[in-house]
């Protein structure tokens, strides 16, 4: 089972879900390319190249049988994998994040909640300004979007500045963001013209999560997605992964034991 993040985190933000998960399965997380450890020239920045970049990680470890979990823009780099390489997944989840191009997507972007999505594709105005004060800048968002922010340890937002204040690092995630407009036009052109997936989806919101999860398990199944759908984490904003893992765990343990990924203990 591969855990991918969001922004502004790692890999480790999974590292209490796979605790969990590790009685189950082989589960292993990645940082995205350009974060952390994953240190490159010019790492690509839209959902696509990620998910094809992942594909590789994928043949390399020869990978059989597996899942992939996605949180935030995390979330958008599993959807695209999934409606590139559906036939190589068992089942997906995505989790506390729209899809470009994707209802309710174009709401998304016109709530004034959201102003960082057009900050953060400002050309070089973001680095800039973030620079050096990372630490500072991403203890807004938790405490602004969480619903137990305290659940984010001061360890692991201090390793979360660190992984983003490598030198190129913190330009790689907010490239994510540029690349919207692409995800959203790439995102539109499967949905219109691919062949119907029927890899299961499992879709997944924080109860404290502003917007309607039917709303979007519906505009799902209409982008060509057969087989999704909801769960809700009680008590929880965006950082599921960090302020419920159990929860969180329970939720896609059950998901894939009733698809038959996991089998069920007696």
């Amino acid at each position: 089972m591969l855990f991918l993040h969001g922004w502004p985190e790692d890999w480790s933000a999974w590292m209490r879900v796979m605790e969990l998960a590790g009685e189950h399965v082989h589960a292993f997380a990645v940082d995205l390319p350009g974060i952390g450890e994953s240190v490159m020239n010019n790492p690509p920045a839209t959902t696509g190249d990620i998910a094809h970049m992942l594909n590789g990680v994928v043949a390399a470890l020869e990978l059989k049988r597996f899942a992939i979990v996605g949180h935030d823009i995390g979330g958008q780099v599993a959807y695209a994998y999934l409606c590139q390489h559906a036939n190589t997944l068992e089942a997906a989840a995505i989790m506390d994040v729209a899809i470009p191009g994707i209802p309710p997507w174009e709401e998304v972007l016109r709530n004034p909640a959201i102003w960082h999505f057009a900050f953060h594709a400002l050309p070089e105005l973001p680095e800039l300004l973030v620079s050096g004060k990372e630490l500072a800048y991403f203890d807004f968002f938790y405490e602004a979007l969480a619903r137990h922010p305290e659940r984010i340890s001061l360890q692991a937002r201090a390793a979360y500045a660190a992984a983003y204040a490598r030198p190129h690092a913190l330009g790689a995630g907010f490239n994510w963001y540029r690349a919207f407009a692409k995800d959203a036009a790439d995102n539109k052109a499967e949905a219109k013209g691919a062949t119907p997936i029927d890899t299961p989806l499992l879709y997944i919101r924080g109860q404290h999560e502003a917007g309607d999860i039917g709303q979007y398990l519906a505009d799902l199944r209409g982008g060509g997605i057969q087989t999704v759908r909801g769960a809700i984490i009680d008590d929880c904003g965006h950082f599921a992964p960090e302020e419920q893992p159990a929860d969180v765990w329970n939720t896609l343990l059950g998901f894939f034991q009733e698809h038959g990924m996991i089998g069920r203990r007696p």
